[in-house]
């Protein structure tokens, strides 16, 4: 094995291959994941996994304030934002002041969203199906193990 300088002085090594890293491979799983998605529920019910994860997390939590919601979702504060605001344009979710705090806001499902996001699970449960399906069933909940680990 040998080593080529690099322009910072470090040594790369040959048996670096892109291919096989963490980083590379998640990323390629996580296109296949959001390219079934889109397929089954993007084009359906004109959906992002971020609104979906949303409108799912409000009719599995109930209210919550779009803080909340964003932690619960794994969405950075911008993201939530972003998300909530186009749910809401297309009636799917409303915003109520909290009685016990002013400052702060709650979101809930409207009727409309409720009748969506329960349309749209069983079609997210075959989009998790279809994900896996290249795994045999004791893979699929391996690999469903290792990632809640390092989730």
């Amino acid at each position: 094995m040998t080593a080529s300088p690099l322009p910072t002085g470090e040594a790369a090594t040959d048996d670096y291959v892109l291919e096989e890293q963490v980083g590379h491979l998640l990323r390629r799983a996580h296109q296949r994941a959001t390219a079934i998605f889109m397929a089954e529920l993007g084009d359906v019910f004109d959906l992002t996994p971020m609104q979906y994860a949303a409108l799912v997390k409000l009719r599995d939590a109930g209210e919550q304030s779009q803080n909340q919601l964003g932690r619960l979702t794994a969405m950075d504060p911008a993201t939530a934002q972003g998300v909530i605001r186009r749910l809401e344009e297309r009636g799917l979710v409303e915003r109520t002041a909290d009685a016990g705090d002013r400052r702060r806001s709650l979101l809930r499902l409207t009727e409309e969203g409720l009748a969506l996001v329960e349309a749209a699970i069983p079609k997210g449960e075959r989009v998790s199906a279809a994900t896996l399906a290249p795994l045999t069933q004791a893979e699929q909940s391996r690999f469903l193990a290792l990632l809640r680990k390092l989730a």
